[in-house]
This record gives C-alpha cells, sequence and structure tokens, in this order.
C-alpha cells in the first residue's frame, strides 16, 4: 500500500481538517465534531435543509457536494463505512431553519438504519424529516425490483435537482417530489479495472487479473454481472449504454444529460474516449444529450475505471438541472 498518509486510523480526520482549513469560507464543523458539516452560512433562513451522509473514499460524494443550490450538510463516516446516528444528528439540527430537512443519501442498509433512527430524535425537536434513497446502479438489482438498487454516480444529479428546488425556497414536500423524481429518472452502471486499498485493511478490496475488467462494479468493490478480458473503450460503452437504454425503454425522441464519471484513478482522456462513443450511440438513437458532465463526480479511492450516467430530462427538470450551484468541488453558473 503506497498512500500521502500518515496513521491509517487519522485519515478520515486529517482529510477533513485539511478541508476546513481549505474552505473556511464554504464549510464549517457542527456538533463539536468534524465529522459533520454544514455550509458556512447554515442554517440558511426559508430554505429546507437538505442532509446526505455516507463513508468517506468517494470524493466528492458525499461531502463534495454541500453548498449553494446542493446539499446544505453532510454526515461522513469513515472509508465505506456509515455515519454515526449522532453525526446525522448534528448535521440536521445545523442546517434547520423551520422548513424541515430532506435526507438524500444512496440506498445501503447501513445508511438506511442510522438516518432512519437519527430522524426518530430529531423528530422529538420538532424537526420534520422526510427521506429520499438514491438507487440508480441498474447491476445491482432488475428493474422491477429497482428500489433494492445502490446509489452511485446518479447522486450527482439527487443533489443538484433536490438542492435547486430548495434554493428556491419551495416546501420539504416539493423538494421531496423533486428529488424522488430525478432518482426515478436515473440510470447508471460502471465498470472496474483495478481494485482500490482501504488505509485501515492495507490490502486490495478484490482483485483482478491484469487484463480483466468487471461490469456492473459497485462503489466499494461489490460484484458486477460480468468479468472478463478487457475490451476496447467502445465496446465497454457499448455494452454499458445499451444496458441502460433498455433499462429506461428510451424510444427516440427523449433528451438526456450524461454523466461519465471517473472513479479514481482513470486519466480524464480516457473519460472522453468512453463518452465520444456514448455521444455516437445516443445520436443514432435519436436521444438528444444535453449538459454533459465528464470528470470525477463519485469516486473509489484510487479504483480505476468509470461509471456511465444517462439523466432523462423534461420541461421541469432541465431548469433544475440548469440551476446555479456552488460548492468546493462543484461550480455551475
Amino acid at each position: 500500500m503506497k498512500k500521502l498518509m500518515n496513521e491509517p486510523q487519522a485519515f478520515v480526520d486529517e482529510m477533513l481538517e485539511g478541508l476546513l482549513l481549505a474552505y473556511p469560507d464554504r464549510l464549517k464543523s457542527v456538533g463539536g465534531t468534524n465529522r459533520a458539516l454544514v455550509r458556512a452560512d447554515a442554517p440558511v433562513a426559508n430554505k429546507v435543509g437538505i442532509v446526505t451522509g455516507g463513508g468517506s473514499g468517494h470524493l466528492p460524494v458525499f461531502l463534495g457536494y454541500v453548498g449553494r443550490g446542493l446539499a446544505s450538510a453532510v454526515a461522513i463516516g469513515n472509508v465505506f463505512s456509515s455515519p454515526t446516528v449522532d453525526q446525522i444528528v448534528a448535521a440536521t439540527r445545523g442546517v434547520h431553519s423551520g422548513k424541515g430537512v430532506l435526507y438524500l443519501y444512496g440506498n445501503y442498509s447501513g445508511d438506511v438504519f442510522n438516518f432512519d433512527t437519527a430522524a426518530e430524535i430529531v423528530d422529538a425537536d420538532g424537526i420534520q424529516v422526510e427521506t429520499v434513497l438514491v438507487a440508480d446502479d441498474v447491476a445491482s438489482a432488475p428493474r422491477e425490483r429497482g428500489a433494492n438498487r445502490r446509489g452511485v454516480a446518479g447522486l450527482f444529479y439527487a443533489y443538484k435537482i433536490a438542492g435547486a428546488k430548495a434554493e428556491s425556497g419551495a416546501a420539504l414536500d416539493q423538494v421531496k417530489a423533486a428529488a424522488l423524481k430525478a432518482v426515478a429518472n436515473c440510470r447508471t452502471m460502471g465498470v472496474g479495472l483495478t481494485p482500490c486499498v482501504v488505509p485501515t485493511v492495507g490490502k486490495p478490496t478484490f482483485s483482478l487479473a491484469d487484463d480483466e475488467m468487471e461490469i456492473g462494479i459497485g462503489i466499494h468493490g461489490e460484484p458486477g454481472i460480468r468479468r472478463g478480458k478487457l475490451l476496447p473503450a467502445d465496446e465497454i460503452a457499448t455494452d454499458i449504454v445499451e444496458r441502460l437504454v433498455k433499462d429506461f425503454g428510451l424510444q427516440g425522441g427523449e433528451e438526456v444529460s450524461v454523466l461519465v464519471n471517473g472513479l479514481g484513478a482513470t486519466p480524464p482522456e480516457e473519460l472522453y474516449i468512453i463518452y465520444r462513443k456514448v455521444h455516437q450511440i445516443l445520436s443514432s438513437l435519436q436521444v438528444r444529450i444535453y449538459r454533459p458532465y465528464i470528470g470525477e463526480y463519485a469516486t473509489s479511492l484510487e479504483m480505476a475505471g468509470c461509471s456511465i450516467t444517462l439523466f432523462k430530462l423534461d420541461d421541469e427538470l432541465k431548469p433544475l438541472l440548469d440551476a446555479p450551484a456552488s460548492s468546493p468541488f462543484f461550480l455551475q453558473v
């Protein structure tokens, strides 16, 4: 294991200390711990709070999307581990301004349990909480069991849509409805080329031969749907996009935003090679592309590979996607 770190057990806390030192005008800690961060101007009057959270190791997810037009707060767990109930409670109290709070995070059992417990605790404070789970990974469950899917890079679109709605002054039920619609219109699948190393473990989370890839891999190294020899980029992109199109039931004439996301160790040049093929395929199907995003939006430490997300747009979602947003890791004007 070669990493720029000190003691493995201090990896997350020292990262957070550095983050807060770098962006004191954008973020602040609450609840006496750096594991609960909020917008520097929180709580914002007349605004629904959006609290997210999950394990470290996925920057910019989760904490990279705390800011104007995005999430309001984040609870941060250890690498690939859920945040604690106390951290979620602190984040919730830190952003509540009287309009309620939306919990918006990925569909993982440990996160669900802790967020649900936190919601019960803050309910005693008079804080109304609603929850939306992001479940966009088509490789993790068939379409008929879509609610069981994992939340992966589609979290970006959920933050963007719900955050824009909340920034407009919408009520809690309206922000929740926008988030639900974003999740329903999002599909993702990834490919892994190399594993990652959790600092406190010190060895790869899984193994892949030098000439192998895994289609459908999860962001923690969860098994995908197919292992095989490494294929050319065009064939990988075609495989993934065809699965997404089929799952969506795209017929042509639709408009989508495309996210080609690096998993942590893939050069941007390779991501643009993938996007080139995605654009060719969708264009051939008469599916229009609006606002492509190419880069690292949801990573897995130093895992090599990428994911492709299709986000189907309509007259409601498109202006919310267009709305300004700003965080230390994302800027749209």
